[in-house]
């Protein structure tokens, strides 16, 4: 035999071992991705309690047609591209890492339940693989309306299926993604019903009582008074929309010690609830003594206080306009002015005669949770914890009033748990827009979005500082809302959001430039 011909059947021998190499590896990839893509192999060393048990309790799960979705099927991408194993790859190491080095007490398990968090870890496109027909037979009208949202808006609202369908894969039973049809809990006071609205004799704190209810709150008297409104250039964390610095006078007024809390909206619901939808504008203006003569809200979609519980938890989704009316409504009820604190008074309250990032001690730099920083340093938030309800301690959901201390003033909650409405239509340059020397001023006259301001409980320590400005964001917190015209009273895409109220007192109580003074 030549060499030559050695040579070729050499090759031959090389080309058939690789072939059986190459086919072997294949047959044991091809089992081993089947292997490592069973419930059970996911689940052994998935870190996520209850996982399992949501899971079969799931519509993907639980279902007439007996039909199981699997991990996989949500948790990859379809199968049959090199995405598929990429992202089979990324995950697996993400949850072995999990498993062998985290600490899974730590771990704010219902902030992952959100629907920020869950969009990363599924992929539309599978949801689309096995749900190709938006509009199967024996889809109720409302479903087809939604699917019909769905489709017309998904590219410019972004819409996700997990935007509806947020507890089809693990189920959560204070998910709810239909019309209300009943007050969730019915958490309303017992009591003997107040007759009449609290009388006011001085300008000092009282006890609001809404008549023909058994519902009190607490409401504070601010003395007026000149403060630096804003954050100077070097405070960290500070954005650009929060300056200039301006001296800014109030005068004295009263605001709710807490949020407007659900024992207070519900009353008000139940006593104007109507399904009439009437013009904003006209309805603000209304000054009918009859308070029935004031469209109430319509049910919304899902429970909004989000299965958290009701009573003195803060009233949160409703809408800006839905805040007005409630004012309006209260004002009505009570013969008192009532409505929205305008920027300035909402933040001379909170800093409640504080010039400090905090209206406690603390520097916001040692206070985030995140960087190199705080990896090497740790963070310690004993004080912060004590007054805010953030992203570090509120187990991503609203608390009560006593979860915290009070601010100087004696205001729960002014930094935190919820995003609080302001009057002001919002303007990143507003304060520009004044001169350094203002008395009660009321924001720009005009805009497309107003300011909120506090934080809420997902915030970080930087959006929670005294200056911090934010806005509404109408459209994207309604992009979900499948109702034709968008609900007036209800965001669907919007929890961290509610408001507390502000009472005018009548001028005779006080002399303005004695408190001014004090």
């Amino acid at each position: 035999m030549t060499k030559k011909s050695a040579f070729k059947l050499k090759g031959k021998y090389f080309v058939l071992i690789g072939f059986a190499i190459g086919a072997m590896v294949i047959l044991l990839s091809s089992k081993a991705i089947k292997f490592t893509s069973t419930d059970e192999f996911c689940m052994s060393c998935h870190v996520h309690p209850h996982a399992e048990d949501a899971w079969r309790l799931s519509t993907h799960y639980d279902n007439k047609s007996g039909i199981v979705v699997h991990c996989v099927q949500c948790h990859l991408p379809p199968p049959g591209s090199i995405h598929y194993l990429t992202a089979k790859a990324t995950t697996g190491a993400r949850d072995v890492y999990a498993m062998v080095f985290k600490d899974t007490d730590k771990i704010n398990w219902e902030a992952k339940r959100e629907l920020s968090a869950a969009i990363k870890h599924t992929y539309e496109a599978s949801c689309i693989s096995c749900h190709d027909n938006l509009f199967p037979k024996g889809l109720s009208a409302d479903g087809e309306k939604a699917h019909l949202h769905y489709d017309m808006n998904k590219e410019k609202l972004g819409l996700n299926c997990l935007n509806c369908h947020l507890d089809a894969g693990h189920y959560n039973p204070n998910y709810i993604h239909e019309q209300m049809t009943s007050i969730p809990g019915d958490e309303s006071p017992s009591g003997p019903l107040f007759t009449e609205a609290a009388t006011i004799t001085a300008f000092e704190n009282y006890t609001e009582q809404i008549p023909n209810t058994s519902v009190a709150f607490e409401m504070i008297a601010i003395p007026g008074g000149s403060f630096k409104m804003g954050s100077p250039d070097n405070e960290f964390g500070r954005n650009d929309d929060e300056g200039p610095v301006r001296n800014v006078t109030v005068s004295p007024f009263f605001m709710g010690q807490t949020e407007v809390t659900w024992n207070e909206f519900w009353a008000f619901y139940r006593n104007t609830m109507a399904e009439g939808r009437l013009n904003p504008q006209a309805v603000i203006a209304h000054n009918a003594a009859s308070p029935d003569a004031i469209s109430g809200p319509t049910p919304p979609f899902g429970i909004p206080e989000q299965g958290w519980g009701g009573g003195n938890r803060p009233a949160i989704t409703m809408t800006h306009y839905a805040a007005e009316i409630y004012c309006q409504w209260l004002s009505e009820q009570t013969g008192k002015k009532y409505r929205l604190p305008t920027e300035a008074e909402w933040e001379y309250a909170c800093r409640a005669e504080t010039e400090t990032p905090y209206f406690f001690d603390g520097n916001p730099r040692k206070y985030v949770s995140g960087g190199i920083r705080a990896s090497l340093f740790g963070t310690d938030t004993t004080t912060i914890n004590s007054y805010v309800v953030y992203e570090m301690n509120s187990a991503s959901r609203t608390q009560e009033p006593s979860f915290v201390n009070p601010n100087p003033f004696g205001l729960l909650n002014m930094s935190g748990n919820v995003l609080e409405y302001c009057s002001d239509w919002y303007a990143p340059d507003a304060y520009a827009q004044t001169a350094l020397d203002v008395e009660n001023p009321k924001g720009p006259s005009s805009g497309s979005e107003k300011v909120v301001r506090g934080g809420h409980y997902n915030s970080d320590a930087l959006q929670v500082r005294s200056a911090a400005r934010a806005m509404t964001q109408h459209d994207e917190w309604l992009k979900t809302d499948p109702q034709q015209p968008r609900s007036l009273w209800w965001y669907s895409d919007m929890k961290g959001i509610g408001f507390r109220v502000v009472c005018e007192p009548d001028e005779n109580l006080y002399n303005p430039e004695t408190l001014a003074n004090e």
